[in-house]
C-alpha cells in the first residue's frame, strides 16, 4: 500500500469510525460531519473552525491525486463540490502510467489499489455541511487585486498632486508678463527713515 493510499485511508478511518457504529450501519446514506468545513454547536450557538486546515486539505487531496481515490474525499474550499465531481468524472480510474495534468504541470496516477476499494472506510458517505464559496471581487475579469477601486495605484503625494501643480505653474507662466509690468509700475514710497544721507 502506497503511502498516499495509507494517508487517505488513516484520514477516512479516522472521520468514519471515531463513534460506536457498527461497520455495516455505513451505508449510502450515512451522514458524517464534513471536518473540511466549520461547524455551529447547536448548544451554544458558536463557531467551531474546520477540523482540518487548509494546508492539511492540499495533502490530503493532493495524495488522494496521486492514489486515485480523489471520490473518498470531502468536499471544501480546497477542493469543491462541482470541481471534486468534475475531477471524478474525467479521470475514471486513471491506470498506472495515465497521465493527469495536476495544477500545471504533469502528474502520473498509481492505480487504485484493490485494497482501496474493498475496505469499509471506502464506502460512500454523505458529508454533512455545506461548502460556502466567497464572492471575490474581480474574479471573474481576473482583476482581483484593483477590482472596486476608484484607482490602480495609490503613488507617492508629487504623483497625486503634479495634475493640480501643472496646471497652476501654467496658469501662472501665461500671465506672468502682466503680473511683472504691474509690480514694476506699483513703487512703494520711500520710508523717512530709510532716506539717504547727504554727503
Amino acid at each position: 500500500m502506497s503511502q498516499s493510499l495509507r494517508a487517505v485511508q488513516r484520514f477516512r478511518v479516522r472521520e468514519l469510525f471515531p463513534r460506536a457504529r457498527p461497520a455495516d450501519a455505513l451505508g449510502p446514506r450515512s451522514t458524517v460531519p464534513n471536518p473540511f468545513v466549520p461547524h455551529k454547536n447547536p448548544n451554544t450557538g458558536r463557531w467551531a473552525p474546520p477540523k482540518y486546515s487548509l494546508r492539511r486539505q492540499a495533502d490530503l487531496i493532493k495524495a488522494a491525486r496521486a492514489s486515485g481515490t480523489l471520490h473518498l474525499l470531502p468536499p471544501g474550499p480546497k477542493l469543491g463540490a462541482a470541481q471534486l465531481a468534475v475531477a471524478v468524472a474525467a479521470a475514471p480510474k486513471p491506470t498506472e502510467h495515465s497521465p493527469v495534468e495536476v495544477s500545471g504541470g504533469l502528474a502520473l496516477h498509481a492505480a487504485p489499489a484493490p485494497e482501496a476499494q474493498s475496505g469499509v472506510w471506502a464506502g460512500p458517505v454523505e458529508w454533512e455541511g455545506a461548502v460556502r464559496a466567497r464572492a471575490i471581487a474581480g474574479a471573474d475579469t481576473g482583476n482581483r487585486l484593483y477590482a472596486g477601486k476608484k484607482r490602480m495605484f495609490k503613488g507617492h503625494k508629487w504623483e497625486r498632486v503634479r495634475e493640480r501643480r501643472t496646471a497652476r505653474t501654467k496658469m501662472l507662466v501665461r500671465d506672468m508678463d502682466k503680473r511683472v509690468e504691474r509690480f514694476k509700475a506699483v513703487r512703494a514710497p520711500a520710508a523717512p527713515w530709510c532716506a539717504p544721507f547727504p554727503r
